[in-house]
């Protein structure tokens, strides 16, 4: 199907692996002109952006910032000026947090957990507000530790419920703006990030287990599904958060 994003532009947080590297994938062979942004491994990210000109035939231009620094974030933005003068797809990507039982976190474990996965999508939204063209999508990656209790993710868990609530907020401001800001809530997906679980193996079987679907999320199914809300087809959805789980959840 021609979805009809043959053109665009598109700044992918977090783009260098993982869910942001598929997501990135998944728009590049639809003719995006995509920017990746990464915070500390440069080689991660000129691998990723191999695999995706070898993929698509279009080669993702690298940008090196911490988006959960107000300051870099408009850094970012600044630099992406002297490539693009508009950004179609803006994707909230980048995640970190502290992982530890909720009585051991510190203040700037929290601080650190809020920065990257709630702040940065306001210090995105708010930089590169005046290069996101009407019909522009903003789009949110959260978990179900949102709403939902997993061991030792009570900051992560904690930072994407705000995340959640943050993107039905600027949707109100933004939807008469004619701007759609939506999040998509993976399931329990076996990227990198979830090496630093402790309980990783378990985590992995519980939810292979209980999924109706029979498998776990893969990042080409989250992926699949920010193609369709970057699509016409989405024209309608303004605000809400998209679960891509299998039907895990609604057996939890």
């Amino acid at each position: 199907m021609d979805l009809n994003l043959n053109g665009k532009t598109a700044l992918i947080t977090g783009g260098s692996r993982g869910i942001g590297k598929a997501i990135a994938l998944a728009l590049a062979q639809q003719g995006v002109q995509v920017f990746l942004n990464y915070l500390r491994n440069k080689k991660a990210a000129e691998a990723a952006a191999d695999e995706i000109e070898a993929a698509s035939g279009q080669r993702p231009l690298l940008f090196k910032a911490n988006v959960g620094d107000q300051e870099k974030v408009q850094a970012l933005i600044t630099e992406l000026k002297e490539h693009t003068d508009q950004i179609d797809f803006l994707i909230s990507n980048a995640a970190s947090g502290v992982l530890k039982p909720g009585l051991e976190l510190t203040r700037r474990h929290l601080e650190w957990t809020f920065e990257i996965n709630t702040y940065a999508l306001l210090f995105l939204v708010q930089a590169a507000r005046p290069l996101l063209p009407q019909g522009a999508r903003v789009l949110a990656i959260s978990s179900q530790g949102a709403s939902h209790v997993i061991p030792d993710y009570a900051a992560v868990g904690a930072s994407k419920a705000a995340l959640e609530s943050l993107v039905r907020h600027l949707s109100v401001e933004l939807a008469p703006e004619g701007l759609h800001i939506n999040a998509i809530s993976a399931g329990v997906v076996d990227t990198d990030a979830l090496k630093h679980f402790p309980a990783r193996e378990q985590l992995i079987s519980n939810a292979a287990s209980r999924t109706p679907a029979g498998r776990l999320t893969t990042p080409e199914d989250v992926a699949n599904v920010a193609l369709f809300l970057c699509s016409d087809l989405a024209e309608m959805i303004h605000g809400q958060t998209l679960v891509v789980d299998g039907g895990y959840r609604i057996l939890a």
